[in-house]
């Protein structure tokens, strides 16, 4: 049976790898599109094209249009999301 004994470099090398590796799978969440289109909307809040037609014409989640495509903020869509947040009965 092999022992192998652990210095405090050894902990710190580990610590310093194990930090990045969270970073690096955490950074896509960070590099979040400011714009999405209406598929990638429709995905995020698991909802259909009507669903989401209606929250744009009843004004609950703005948006804005150029030539055929339509586009919502991120940041807005977060917003709706966090509006509806309900506690658990």
């Amino acid at each position: 049976m092999n022992l192998e004994i652990l210095t405090r470099e050894d902990m710190k090398n580990f610590k310093t790898e194990l930090l990045e590796e969270i970073r690096r799978i955490i950074q896509p969440a960070s590099d979040q599109k400011e714009w999405l289109k209406s598929s990638d909307v429709m995905k995020l809040l698991n909802c259909s094209p009507g669903t989401l037609q209606n929250l744009r014409i009843n004004g609950t989640l703005p948006f804005t249009k150029m030539g055929g495509t339509i586009y919502y903020s991120y940041n807005d869509v977060m917003q709706v999301l966090n509006g509806n947040k309900r506690n658990a009965a």
